[in-house]
């Protein structure tokens, strides 16, 4: 898919978070400035949450209060081949709520219970391409 703006981006986004059902977790593939956090916007909006949603880089993970529950972590800060765990990212828990997962590649193999798969490649300042693959066993 192919976006010109921002706003196509966030607009898009808040479509496919209304598709997402309690226990998917999103992976979000893109370089620094290629708007994983404007999507991770849009899907929050589209799961009917109206509050702020910002990168954690800093503290890992913002837990938005929703319902369902919303998880977005950003694996910026870490090392790459964390164990998922380590960060919090435990299945019976995350199982809830829908996670968005900023820098996922930081996690390499370790990518068990990703169910969506969002890739952003910059085209220019204001253009962006994003691919999305649904995986797993509901395909």
């Amino acid at each position: 898919m192919l976006f010109s703006s921002e706003d196509e981006t966030y607009h898009w986004a808040v479509e496919f978070g209304r598709t997402l059902k309690p226990g998917d977790m999103v992976a979000l593939y893109g370089n620094l400035g290629a708007g994983k956090t404007v999507i991770s916007r849009g899907v929050c909006k589209g799961l009917g949450f109206d509050g702020n949603v910002c990168s954690p880089t800093y503290t890992l993970l913002h837990e938005y209060p929703n319902d369902p529950p919303i998880f977005h972590y950003d694996l910026y800060r870490l090392e790459p081949g964390t164990d998922i765990c380590e960060v919090g990212l435990e299945p019976d828990y995350l199982g809830k709520g829908i996670t968005l997962i900023e820098w996922p590649e930081r996690l390499e193999e370790n990518t068990a219970g990703i169910t969506h798969i969002i890739k952003i490649e910059i085209l220019s300042e204001t253009s962006r391409e994003v691919s999305l693959e649904k995986v797993g066993a509901e395909q």
